[in-house]
Parts: structure tokens; sequence; C-alpha cells
């Protein structure tokens, strides 16, 4: 991985359940493999459609991934990833929660992942698969190099940890001061850097 990556989730699947996509998801990877995955739901609990609030942020993610081949029973090889956490959203343990799964190539340049996880509608560990969509990262200007920047902060005292990458046209955050949680997205359109995803707040 040279440029990062820059990784738009198409659906998820919980078994047996057909798939759906209630989020809007993108996970933006550096060259040095660290991770920012945001999980934002699309539609608020009265229904409207918007990408900002309070309550929106189904999962919010960040750490380090990894990859490896691995025999694929049948003779040949399979992609499996795993992604260790050092924030997340859901838990104050995020370095038990590190998730993981077989990257299975589509057409479309299309990646479909298996794994199993737990469910958090329902509790219960199952089988998933999600669909991801990856596109290189472009620069903010024509004619210049892809920049990316990452940036990292850990305050023990306070439990503290907080991390942003920019990739290209794309930059997530997410911090959390013990229980609080803080997330945003920012794009760059044409009349320069937006953000797409407002402050998220939980305590």
């Amino acid at each position: 991985m040279t440029m990062g990556s820059i990784s738009f989730r198409e659906h998820i699947a919980w078994h047996p359940d057909a798939p759906s996509e209630p989020t809007s998801t993108v996970v933006l990877t550096s060259p040095g493999c660290r991770f920012v995955d945001l999980r934002i739901f699309k539609s608020g609990p009265n229904g409207e459609q918007d990408l900002h609030g309070t309550d929106r942020l189904e999962w919010g993610i960040a750490g380090t991934s990894s990859s490896s081949m691995i025999p694929d029973g049948k003779g040949g090889e399979i992609r499996h990833s795993r992604w260790e956490h050092w924030i997340d959203s859901r838990t104050a343990e995020p370095e038990n929660a590190a998730d993981e799964g077989d990257m299975f190539p589509q057409e479309g340049e299309l990646t479909l992942e298996k794994g199993r996880m737990v469910n958090p509608a329902t509790g219960k560990e199952c089988d998933y698969e999600e669909l991801w969509r990856d596109v290189d990262p472009q620069p903010v200007a024509d004619g210049k190099d892809v920049e990316y920047v990452v940036l990292q902060f850990e305050d023990d005292s306070s439990t503290a940890r907080g991390e942003v990458i920019w990739l290209g046209r794309f930059c997530q955050g997410i911090s959390k001061v013990g229980e609080s949680v803080t997330a945003e997205r920012w794009e760059w359109k044409d009349e320069g850097w937006r953000r797409t995803v407002h402050q998220y707040f939980y305590s």
C-alpha cells in the first residue's frame, strides 16, 4: 500500500439477514497502515435524513491494520486482514476488541469481507459479510502529489486518546476522553474543505 486507501462500505449482512446499508461508512488507511473507521447512521431515531447530530455514530474505530495470505482450503490463497483497535467508541478496552476477516475479490473492483463478530443489534456473535469499494486517494489540487498526515495524542491521566488521518481529499478524526467520544469527517469539494460529519459526543 504505497498511497494508502479509502474504503466505502456498500452493505453489511448479519446472517441470516439480507444485506443492507444503514450507515455512511468510510475507512481511511494511511501508507503506514493506520486507520480511522467512522460509521454514521444515515437516519436518526425520528427518521430524519442527516449525517449530523449527537445520536448518529454507530461505531468509530482507530488503530492499525495488517494483512497476510492464508490457505483458502481449495488449493489457493486468500487475504486475511486484521484490525487492531487503539480507539473504540463501544468499549473502554479497545485492545481486546480487534476484528478480522477474509477478503474475497469481486467484480467491479469490489471486495467481500467475511468474518464473525458480535451483532450490536442482538448482542450475539454471528457470521457477517461486508461489501467494500476501495478508491485511490486523489490530490486536493491537480498536478500535485497525494498528501497525507497522521496525528495521534494520548493522555493517560484523563484516559484520552485521539487520532486524525488526512488522506488526499478526505480527513477523519476520532477522540475519546473517558466515556465521551467526538468524531468528524471532512471532504474536499470544489469550494474547498467541507465538514460532512459533525461532532458527536457521548458521555
